[in-house]
């Protein structure tokens, strides 16, 4: 049965293509690690794949609005400027970082140039519809993780409290001890005294 591109969760198809350019050996620019993706941001993004993930979203972005330009993109991929105490300003995303992944994305010869920007191509069209396929299963998995994770937590949280209970009786136990040893103590004092009294 076919599976629709649309059918699939976006961020597990952008994931598994980031993931596929990754495996076939395309490297980010040296800058990567170091520059932002627009002026509205304040760091460089956490993920250090990131350039690849774009590149893989800008593939589907081409593939859902049939034609988009570099403009259009930076638009897409912009956002609001915080500064301070006035009010936040748009501003469009880096032009260098799209346009690059363009034309990755054209080397690899999924997309191409038409006259009012880029389209897909057959073979973008059939690498999408494949990669969908593989997407249904990642997001299966990772959900599956998640679960496996909140279980897991629920349970050491659990185990967490079992421990403090322990600790707290083994702590009383300490407790009880030491008061014994003392009043022990207490008492071998008074016996060892009474014969120095008699005396």
């Amino acid at each position: 049965m076919s599976l629709s591109v649309f059918e699939v969760p976006t961020w597990a198809l952008i994931k598994v293509i980031a993931a596929d350019f990754k495996g076939q050996g395309i490297k980010q620019p040296a800058w990567a690690s170091f520059v932002k993706t627009g002026s509205h941001t304040e760091r460089v993004p956490d993920n250090p794949d990131w350039f690849l993930e774009r590149m893989a979203s800008i593939l589907y972005r081409v593939f859902k609005e049939g034609c988009v330009g570099t403009g259009s993109l930076r638009s897409y991929y912009g956002g609001k400027k915080r500064r301070g105490p006035k009010r936040p300003h748009f501003r469009k995303a880096g032009g260098k970082i799209i346009r690059l992944c363009l034309q990755q994305l054209e080397k690899q010869g999924l997309v191409k140039k038409s006259k009012k920007g880029r389209v897909i191509t057959a073979k973008g069209q059939g690498y999408l519809n494949q990669k969908a396929k593989e997407a249904v299963v990642f997001a299966k998995e990772f959900e599956a993780q998640k679960l496996v994770a909140v279980k897991h937590e629920k349970k050491t949280e659990a185990e967490k409290q079992v421990e403090e209970d322990l600790r707290k009786r083994e702590h009383a136990e300490k407790e009880k001890g030491k008061a014994k040893e003392e009043a022990r103590k207490k008492e071998k004092h008074k016996e060892e005294k009474k014969p120095e009294e008699q005396a």
